[in-house]
């Protein structure tokens, strides 16, 4: 349970942080898969087992977090595509104007929401092998 809400937050602050720097760039609109993708991407390098903990471990090798992220950006492009294509671009208000419009034009709020998905699955995918006695 604490590995999942741990991938959880970690996902949404990746996600988060990445889509306020697309927001604030003007990568909005024909950019999500591109955004998106490299949100998975990121989360996939970081989140679960990190990238650096390959190049210290000799026993393991960097490809692992590769693979993941690579994995990652079909996730963030995809579940970009589902909420733009299928869910029909859903519409959102909180009452400021910075944080009103279509979903895929908010690129931080739906970046930490997708960054927290796949960071949660994969912070529990690679939770660590219990030692035997």
């Amino acid at each position: 349970m604490i590995r999942l809400l741990l991938g959880l937050v970690k996902g949404a602050l990746i996600g988060g942080a990445l889509g306020f720097g697309a927001y604030h760039l003007g990568l909005v609109g024909g950019w999500g898969y591109v955004v998106f993708g490299l949100v998975g991407f990121a989360v996939g390098l970081f989140v679960g087992r990190p990238l650096w903990s390959h190049l210290l471990d000799k026993e393991s090798t960097i490809w692992t977090s590769i693979l993941k992220g690579l994995f990652g950006f079909g996730v963030g492009a995809g579940l970009f595509a589902l909420v733009r294509n299928v869910a029909g671009d859903p519409q959102i208000a909180f009452g400021v104007d910075e944080l009103t419009g279509a979903v895929s034009s908010l690129p931080h709020l739906l970046g930490a929401a997708i960054g927290a998905v796949y960071g949660a699955w994969v912070e529990v995918d690679d939770a660590p092998a219990k030692k035997s006695a």
